[in-house]
């Protein structure tokens, strides 16, 4: 505020509480001088929320005691931290790479947010969920069957022999051997199964993944299927 508004602001608080009017001149002077020093940093009014003339109404309202400057001050402190409290910085729209273009606009955007020129900017919302991003990637799947490129997994092939296997079968129909329980080596299903590693006293060392099933595994497989009513 200038002084004029400050003046103002004294006019209005005067009618509201004629203990704070100065009739000598002189005291008056030094009352607007008081004020203007404590409160120039502080708008008279903001288009989002803030009047100055609102916060020294409440006081005298609420308060006995005669008003005094921090009793608007304090008001105003309080309502730049909620404001800054509810502002989500905005990705700057200058270069990034420009770092004093780049932090001078955060600024900008904060001080004009604090002084009530500008809203703050609310965080964005999450945007992921079962309704949104994931049904979309789902149906994106289906159309190209796999999140894996054809290329990939060609390359990938030799690096698991067990799932290679298993996706040559299911893609020329033939029975899934890794979709059931393995009856040799209990292999769980989608496990692949796994190999004995004998010592030399024929005792069992450890297990090694085999990169095709066991046969009464395959046998199985083909049972379930055969079992399954054919789809139209």
């Amino acid at each position: 505020m200038d002084r004029r508004e400050i003046a103002a602001l004294l006019a209005y608080i005067g009618r509201l509480d004629p203990r704070t009017i100065r009739t000598d001149q002189g005291e008056a002077r030094d009352q607007l001088a008081q004020w203007h020093e404590l409160l120039g940093d502080v708008p008279m009014a903001t288009p989002h929320g803030w009047d100055a003339r609102v916060a020294a109404r409440q006081h005298i309202r609420t308060s006995p005691y005669q008003i005094l400057p921090a009793d608007v001050a304090r008001p105003w402190e309080s309502y730049r931290r909620d404001r800054l409290a509810r502002h989500s910085d905005p990705t700057p729209s200058v270069d990034p790479d420009d770092q004093a273009a780049w932090t001078a606009e955060l600024a900008d955007a904060r001080r004009a947010v604090a002084t009530g020129l500008a809203q703050p900017a609310p965080a964005r919302a999450i945007t992921s969920g079962r309704g949104g991003v994931d049904l979309k990637l789902e149906a994106r799947l289906r159309e190209i069957g796999s999140c894996i490129p054809p290329a990939a997994r060609a390359a990938l092939a030799p690096y698991r022999p067990a799932r290679a296997a298993r996706e040559a079968a299911v893609a020329q129909g033939q029975p899934d051997p890794l979709g059931v329980r393995c009856g040799w080596c209990l292999a769980q299903p989608g496990e692949p199964c796994r190999r004995r590693r004998i010592g030399p006293d024929d005792g069992v060392r450890g297990t090694a993944p085999r990169a095709t099933p066991h046969p009464g595994r395959i046998d199985l497989a083909a049972a379930q299927q055969a079992q399954q009513p054919a789809t139209v």
